[in-house]
């Protein structure tokens, strides 16, 4: 969804657009993800303390947090940067640029939605974090809700009566709960398919099972990129890979400081207990969102490098997690098994701008969790900075150069 959004607004700006596509649009992490949209997630995960829970986490495979022991020299590497990270000023400084993008992408998605009439079940209800300890509860005080109230992100205290309320789906004894009425949520599968129409309604072309097997340079420019559908080139090349990014940044000579980040769901029909609200339950850390057409859970965060295919016992701390919190844990019928990576920055802040090396090369990488979150924004970005207007806001933190990529 990144790189369709870029195309759709590069479109807009009077480009002519070309996307090659690996498989179909939407098949990676923007396929099974929960599909929320997420201003009050600006905290990155880059806080102190987040490494020794990660370490700890290689002793339990089912931890929402698992980084896997296989020795791994990349991972290594990026784990030794994640710890310089983790301090209170990276912090604050990756909480405050996360807002901004945020907050500007969640404006642009709605005035997408209305204008364009898209057909992506989004609504603005809010997003509900359940808590059954008062410890939990007392730390996201402290470390979310306190940071949300000076970032200007509305954040409500409930108590555990007010929030089985609003939540009948809950199962009693909640001690708490925080909502974050400025979020939202959509079908993330529907969100990428309307955005594919809407690139090529503008002229854009999509061609699909391209995968890149070699990107050509000269002098300091990219001047082709060949495909198991044939050779392309353009005046200009966005490089919008998730996931795959730093396999293919390499051919360039760009190491970009990113990892793989895998995550899982379950896609139910609709269960009759539903919730009415996109839930985060947070002490199994499970994502539970809501549509029309189905009911998801999904979340957790595996550092395992590439490896594919599902990951059984996690899938199954999906199900334990849900079941404690949800009158209703599971619809009637399970309609899919998902993995898939997150494009994981060193930071926890996307890589978006003109690349240092490469004098037509940008980059539009890097968002982690909120790729669906980001998407518009980031588009937008991109398309002011190769179409020589001016930014809706500060490109700076996003920027390549900040690893001399």
């Amino acid at each position: 969804m990144i790189g369709l959004a870029c195309a759709l607004h590069l479109l807009k700006g009077g480009a002519r657009v070309r996307v090659l596509e690996q498989g179909m649009p939407g098949c990676g992490s923007s396929h099974g993800n929960c599909g929320t949209i997420t201003p009050s997630h600006a905290a990155p995960l880059t806080m102190p303390g987040t490494l020794g829970v990660a370490l700890r986490s290689m002793f339990r495979a089912d931890a929402p947090l698992y980084l896997n022991p296989r020795l791994d020299g990349p991972r290594l590497r990026w784990l030794m940067g994640f710890a310089r990270h983790c301090t209170w000023g990276d912090f604050e400084r990756a909480a405050q640029a996360r807002a901004a993008i945020l907050q500007r992408s969640y404006r642009l998605l709605a005035e997408l939605v209305r204008a364009e009439q898209l057909d992506c079940e989004f609504v603005e209800e809010g997003l509900l974090y359940v808590y059954r300890s008062t410890a939990q509860m007392a730390d996201d005080e402290h470390h979310h809700a306190q940071l949300l109230d000076r970032l200007g992100i509305p954040v409500q205290r409930l108590s555990g009566r007010e929030t089985e309320a609003i939540e009948p789906s809950l199962k009693p004894g909640v001690q708490g709960g925080m909502f974050h009425p400025g979020d939202a949520r959509l079908r993330p599968d529907r969100y990428v398919a309307e955005l594919a129409r809407l690139v090529r309604e503008r002229g854009g072309i999509i061609e699909t099972g391209a995968k890149i097997e070699h990107i050509a340079t000269q002098g300091k420019g990219v001047v082709g990129v060949a495909t198991t559908l044939g050779d392309f080139s353009g005046d200009r090349v966005v490089l919008a890979l998730g996931a795959w990014s730093p396999l293919l940044g390499k051919q360039l000579g760009l190491h970009l400081p990113m990892q793989p980040g895998k995550g899982y769901s379950l896609t139910y029909t609709r269960p009759v207990q539903a919730p009415r609200h996109a839930l985060v339950l947070r002490e199994a850390k499970v994502c539970v969102t809501t549509w029309n057409s189905g009911f998801r859970l999904g979340s957790t965060m595996e550092f395992s490098g590439y490896a594919q295919g599902l990951n059984r016992t996690r899938i199954d701390a999906l199900r334990r997690g849900a079941a404690e919190g949800l009158r209703e844990p599971e619809g009637p019928q399970l309609e899919e098994e998902w993995w898939g990576w997150r494009p994981m920055s060193v930071d926890e802040m996307p890589i978006i701008g003109p690349s240092t090396r490469w004098s037509n090369l940008h980059l539009a990488t890097g968002h982690g969790m909120l790729g669906v979150s980001m998407s518009t924004a980031t588009g937008e970005l991109v398309a002011a900075q190769i179409l020589g207007t001016a930014p809706a806001i500060d490109p700076a933190p996003y920027a390549p150069s900040r690893f001399r990529l």
